[in-house]
């Protein structure tokens, strides 16, 4: 591996991924790097490749080949889907994630409850939960359990507008010194707060330092 600038909190090279051996890769030989302060757009049409990629850089998913080099924190994949124990209640799915990470549960659950505004709530299993409570609840962990590279899979809007515009405020304004590496389909959000973006189409990769113009050929894509 060659040396990396200190300001590099990622570095992927020459990563691929097909699910079998005879299977077209989704994507290979993609390599790029992510500042520690970067936030960098994974697009594409459905079923090119983007929530493969969050997963193999969140380590929930393994490449065929390449490799994924971390210099700072990552958060897991954030969906909103929730990789939660169901039959756990929601304090012991936060019990769990604190201990697991090495923080005061204390300090998780307070953090938690005071975003996620469930209440009694989170004394009841989670596979009980709809998928609006399973929503806060997995933001609200992924708030209170700091890191410096937030990785997000379809950040789908949920709850009123006060608790969305809480969101927004929470991720992407308190925490604007940090990294983020977003697949999304929203393209208004994705021009609001991304810097640079990748294209996922047919198995090959395109990098773009210029937002806008990721934008502008990944609508033509979607409309072709």
């Amino acid at each position: 591996m060659t040396d990396l600038s200190p300001d590099v909190g990622l570095s992927v090279v020459n990563l691929t991924k097909s699910y079998s051996r005879h299977a077209k890769p989704l994507f290979q030989d993609l390599s790029f790097d992510l500042a520690r302060n970067g936030r960098l757009a994974v697009l594409g049409r459905n079923g090119q490749g983007k929530s493969t990629l969050i997963k193999i850089l969140g380590g929930a998913l393994a490449p065929t080949s390449g490799d994924v080099n971390w210099r700072m924190t990552a958060s897991w994949p954030i969906g909103f889907g929730g990789g939660f124990q169901g039959t756990l209640s929601g304090l012991d799915n936060i019990r769990f994630l604190a201990r697991l990470y090495n923080r005061d549960f204390k300090d998780v659950r307070a953090r938690v409850d005071d975003f996620a505004e469930l209440g009694k709530k989170l004394y009841l299993p989670v596979k009980h939960y709809s998928s609006g409570m399973r929503a806060r609840l997995a933001f609200g962990l992924s708030l209170a359990i700091e890191f410096d590279c937030y990785l997000i899979d379809e950040l789908v809007a949920v709850g009123d507008a006060r608790f969305q515009q809480k969101c927004r405020d929470e991720l992407f304004g308190r925490r604007a010194d940090r990294a983020f590496i977003m697949a999304s389909h929203d393209m208004s959000m994705v021009t609001r707060t991304c810097d640079r973006a990748l294209i996922i189409e047919s198995g090959k990769v395109k990098s773009f330092d210029e937002i806008h113009e990721a934008v502008d050929i990944y609508n033509w894509l979607r409309a072709a």
